[in-house]
């Protein structure tokens, strides 16, 4: 009885207990930072197989009993365990920090486990990269990314330099290849050769600058070879993965609108200081001593301009120099506003003064205006997400504008259990009118206002007579006495080139995808996916009628197609404490290119009409080029993990490439990593995760298209005879493919409850078998060949580090930090080859590959040094007038000057949270590297420079000769000419042998003990281009940035109310706001042509622009 008693009482307990179980407990899962619900979130009871999944408004159901344990989890949240206290339980998730879970985007588009990977990912948010907007979003990621270099040109919608882990090719292609949502973007320029050799020209961007920044949800950086050998061989420059935003599953829709204005002012450090002491001129080469009664000291022309049978005192207006008579407000004279009738001014003379506005006040204020929405929405069987976004800048230059339009879309539909379909498609629309002219060229402003120029030119003056007129009065025209004293000499009127001589270009474009995942059973998966990326562009550049260069009409047409078709099968199977991941897959694309170029020729029939068939004479024969890539390939890829700490990936690639020879047009590279998340075989409170990766890879590039071959370039026919030449660089039909080996180790850890991490990277990369041009004898008929030949070795260190200081409930601090050291060295070129000359720019300087030596060499004429390396002076010849005398610098020979490449770069980005208020601030450094400043170069001799007027340490005015006694009574003042320190005088001394003898040199004084002065009363002063030498041009490239600052407030739910607005955020942001910190005080170290290999080369560089702007999102 007392048995059944017992069993009765068990039975009632186990009744009631099971009852606890079956109740039923409902909630919803949300997003901790929106609010929003999350779908497909895990929820299962903690220690049973008892479990639920969140529907599309985040909402499950499950049994459980009562003081049960769920838990909650879903990719890229940190997991949340609850305890049932009745039947309602709600949960927010908040976005993991834990590497455990962190997951990653990879090749191909495969999200892998971060912990299992071996090989350095890292990833920028999109809210990065669209927080702070610039015309060209990759200059977005400047100093966000380790091993990732990142270099403007600093015009308007100009390319930007991607370069990842240093220059590995010689002569090819080392921009980093861009993929969006599995669309392979080239990130090559189309310019010109002389654009990007500083000869002239419109740099028209990069084609990867199209990427809506408004749609990108996460970059994932793929930096060595190990993690981007799936792509083939135009990977071997590394991978940058664009993830766009998708609809996610909810109810209603989801509408996104942003809105953004920004304003920017040049930066004024980064332009020139003029001397407003002396006019235009060279020297005295011009009129006698004396102009009526006047002491002129032979620096102005002597011109009778009002028939009075008188000679009157006029500017030299034909030259583009300020090495004139010095100032003077008492003095009138006949400027350039006195030559033109048209002008209220002819006639007239004026004060001899400089110009009240000097060309700072050319530049204007930029004006950038960036609106997007989107719409977006879902069920549990599909999502959508279409959007569009207008983006309008006009640059810092008149009449420059840029406008571009991106619509997109995306969906997926879940067609069964086990099949999806998805795609992704957009539209671009770019058209740019008045894009900045580069380099030396009357197309640059800056060529003149920072080499050639007259500081007495009001340059609102200019403005005004182009406006009053519409011709082309120029400061610069030929000039009293002259036989065409009203045409322009070297400079047209600046506002005029802007107007008249204009470039403009448009590009369409259509990229996209269309992919079907198949899910074959829980452990195999199949992807099929086409995409195409398409674009066709115009460029039309105009040079008007009356201008210094003959009248001109250029027209280029370029059209571009690539498609790709990847099959990808993916496994993933548990064996007991084993797990394994693979792909076995292919990929097989192809590539379509033509371009034509056109241009009239003799100059235009009618003025103002730019056709070809307005061309003086019958125009030449256009330039043509068309050509198709073919590349098949074979990959596949095991990864094999056990209990979730050690992991090992094998890869290989097979690739037939059409640019090589049909013998030797197949290659095969191998990679092989391992992860050991070591921080799983320990037990220590402060270590959270702590990974040791390393991983060895070989990737393969083929050759350059029509490089088999050769393709004659025909040209304009001479009667009835048909013309052709031969191509300059001859085509090799036994072209092996090029080949890279890396190495690579490295160190991930996270302590202290996640409040401190690093990431640390050593990598060591070896490019051999290069194809590059070789110099051949000319009796081959050309000049070079395609070989294989030369070696070029990276390597470096990586280091990323985040730091929470501080994290309450209200406030919070954040420290991301990143810096790279890069080692790049040119081991050796083709036998007997001393040098690779990448470009040859002015000044003697030419950019070179050498071996021994760092890529991008900066080649040119040294100072001669003695043994402690000071810079060796020397007597001056003294010339009439004053003119020359004191010391000079000692050419040397030509040597290796400086290199184009960084001792190191990073970036320090501090973020803040207080409540609803958010604030970051990005401080961007490039320390070391070289450039060679055309612009001093000329500019020092033209005497247009503050450093070139002025006094001296002695007080007496730097431009005053240093010995001429006359021509110190007339100028007024002591003995002039700059000082010169940390250098070493020598006396002229030669040893037996004739050479000469530096062992009685003194420091910074001559042999009696005076002090040295180098001479500056001229053009051909010590400094500048004449007498001057091309390495005291060369100028330390480091920088320290405050590149990006942004303030956001977020609007509190509870205000908005029934509003309907689910967030409101407004933003106060700022872009390139202050260089904190540089060596050449008159520009941005960062500022070149545009991208390529061709670096190093200021030639009428444009001033930085800094933005300050405002920004609203608003989310319904």
């Amino acid at each position: 009885m007392k048995r059944r008693a017992n069993l009765f009482a068990l039975a009632i307990a186990t009744f009631f207990s099971f009852s606890a179980i079956a109740q039923n407990v409902t909630g919803v899962v949300s997003d901790a930072a929106t609010g929003e619900p999350i779908p497909s979130v895990s929820v299962k009871e903690k220690g049973t197989n008892n479990a639920a999944i969140t529907n599309f408004d985040g909402k499950y159901s499950i049994k459980a009993g009562k003081n049960a344990v769920l838990v909650f989890s879903s990719m890229g949240y940190a997991s949340e365990e609850s305890t049932v206290s009745g039947n309602s339980l709600n949960v927010s998730l908040s976005i993991s920090s834990d590497k455990l879970d962190e997951v990653v985007v990879t090749a191909f588009g495969i999200s892998r486990d971060k912990k299992s990977i071996g090989y350095a990912v890292q990833e920028v948010g999109g809210a990065e990269v669209s927080k702070v907007k610039d015309v060209n979003f990759m200059s977005s990621l400047s100093g966000k990314v380790a091993g990732v270099n990142i270099k403007q040109s600093g015009t308007m919608g100009g390319s930007a330099n991607v370069v990842i882990r240093g220059y590995k090719s010689l002569t090819g292609n080392n921009q980093a290849l861009f993929v969006v949502d599995g669309i392979p973007i080239s990130n090559q320029i189309t310019n010109t050769s002389d654009q990007t050799t500083g000869r002239g020209g419109y740099d028209y961007g990069n084609a990867a600058m199209d990427i809506n920044p408004e749609d990108i949800d996460k970059v994932s950086v793929l930096k060595g070879a190990a993690a981007t050998a799936l792509y083939g061989a135009r990977a071997a420059n590394g991978v940058i993965l664009i993830t766009t935003k998708k609809g996610s599953a909810k109810k209603g829709l989801g509408i996104s609108i942003s809105s953004g204005y920004n304003v920017g002012t040049f930066n004024p450090s980064t332009f020139v200081r003029y001397q407003n002491e002396y006019g235009q001129g060279y020297g005295p080469y011009y009129g006698p001593d004396t102009i009526n009664g006047v002491w002129t000291e032979a620096k102005m022309t002597a011109f009778d301009v009002d028939g009075d049978g008188v000679d009157d005192i006029c500017d030299p207006t034909g030259d583009d120099a300020s090495y004139g008579m010095r100032y003077d407000p008492n003095l009138q004279k006949y400027g350039w506003n006195s030559l033109f009738p048209e002008l209220s001014t002819y006639q007239q003379t004026q004060a001899h003064v400089a110009g009240a506005n000097d060309p700072r006040s050319f530049w204007e204020t930029a004006i950038t205006t960036n609106n997007s929405v989107a719409v977006d929405g879902g069920s549990e069987n599909g999502t959508f997400r279409v959007s569009a976004t207008q983006f309008r800048t006009t640059g810092i230059s008149p009449n420059s504008s840029l406008n571009r339009n991106n619509f997109s879309f995306s969906g997926s539909q879940n067609l069964s259990d086990r099949l999806t379909v998805s795609t992704t498609a957009s539209y671009i629309q770019q058209g740019a009118v008045g894009r900045m002219g580069t380099g030396y060229d009357n197309r640059n402003p800056n060529q003149s206002f920072r080499q050639w120029y007259d500081v007495g030119v009001d340059i609102l003056e200019q403005r005004a007579a182009y406006e009053t007129t519409g011709k082309n009065l120029s400061w610069n025209a030929y000039g009293y006495g002259a036989a065409r004293p009203l045409a322009p000499h070297y400079f047209d009127n600046p506002y005029f080139s802007h107007y008249e001589n204009y470039s403009s270009d448009s590009r369409d474009r259509i990229m996209g995808n269309i992919m079907t995942n198949y899910k074959i059973n829980d452990w195999l998966d199949f992807m099929g996916r086409a995409s195409v990326d398409t674009y066709s562009a115009l460029e039309e550049e105009r040079q008007a009628v009356g201008g210094v260069d003959p009248a001109r009409y250029i027209r280029r047409n370029r059209s571009v197609s690539e498609t790709n078709i990847d099959l990808v099968l993916t496994a993933n199977k548990n064996f007991g404490d084993f797990s394994f991941n693979g792909n076995l897959g292919s990929n097989i694309r192809r590539n379509e290119v033509s371009n034509i170029t056109a241009s009239t020729n003799g100059g235009l029939v009618v003025p103002g009409v730019y056709a070809l068939s307005n061309s003086a004479n019958a125009p030449e024969a256009p330039s043509e080029s068309a050509y198709n890539i073919g590349v098949n390939g074979l990959f596949a890829r095991a990864s094999l993990g056990y209990k979730d700490y050690l992991y090992v990936d094998v890869t290989g690639r097979q690739d037939v490439s059409s640019t090589l020879p049909t013998s030797n047009n197949s290659f095969f590279y191998p990679s092989a990593t391992v992860s050991l998340v070591f921080s799983e075989l320990m037990d220590v409170d402060a270590v959270n995760f702590g990974k040791f990766r390393a991983n060895y890879a070989q990737v393969g590039a083929d050759a350059p298209a029509q490089a088999l071959a050769n393709a004659y370039n025909m040209g304009t026919p001479f009667g009835s005879a048909n013309l052709a030449s031969a191509p300059n660089t001859d085509a090799n039909a036994s072209l092996l493919p090029e080949s890279t080996n890396s190495t690579e180790i490295g160190l991930e850890m996270m302590l202290f409850d996640n409040r401190f991490g690093f990431d640390l990277s050593y990598y060591n990369q070896v490019s051999e078998n290069q194809i590059m041009p070789a110099r051949v004898s000319s009796t081959t008929g050309s000049i070079f060949k395609y070989v294989n030949a030369g070696v070029i070795q990276n390597q470096g260190i990586e280091a990323s580090v985040n730091f929470t200081p501080v994290r309450t409930k209200d406030f919070e601090w954040n420290i991301n930090a990143n810096y790279t050291r890069n080692r790049n060295e040119v081991v050796s070129l083709f036998e007997g080859a001393e040098n690779l000359q990448l470009a040859g720019v002015q000044g003697g300087i030419t950019i070179e590959a050498r071996p021994g030596e760092a890529y991008g060499a900066i080649y040119g004429i040294s100072h001669e040094r003695d043994a402690e390396g000071r810079p060796i002076v020397y007597d001056n010849v003294l010339y009439s007038r004053g003119r020359g005398g004191g010391v000079r610098y000692l050419r040397g020979e030509k040597a290796v000057l400086g290199n184009i490449n960084p001792d190191w770069f990073g970036g320090l980005n501090n973020s803040f949270r207080y409540k609803n208020w958010t604030a970051s601030a990005l401080i961007d450094v490039s320390w070391g590297g070289d450039f060679f400043s055309l612009d001093t170069y000329y500019g020092y001799a033209t005497g247009i420079y503050d450093l070139t007027a002025g006094l001296n340490d002695a007080g007496n005015p730097i431009r005053n000769s240093i010995y001429d006694a006359d021509y110190q009574v007339h100028g007024g003042g002591g003995a002039g000419g700059l000082r010169f320190t940390g250098v070493s005088y020598w006396d002229g001394s030669v040893d037996a042998d004739g050479n000469n003898d530096y062992s009685n040199n003194t420091v910074d004084v001559d042999a009696n003990g005076d002090p040295l002065y180098g001479d500056m009363s001229f053009y051909s002063n010590v400094l500048g281009y004449s007498r001057g030498v091309a390495e005291y041009h060369v100028w330390d490239a480091s920088y320290v940035k405050l590149r990006e600052v942004a303030l956001q407030y977020s609007v509190p739910a509870d205000l908005l109310g029934q509003t309907g607005i689910k967030g409101l955020d407004v933003s106060l942001v700022g872009r390139n706001l202050a260089i904190l910190w540089k060596a050449n005080p008159y520009s941005d170290p960062e500022a070149g042509l545009s991208a390529g290999n061709v670096q190093g080369n200021q030639s009428g560089a444009y001033p930085a622009v800094r933005e300050v702007g405002v920004k609203v999102n608003l989310k319904f």
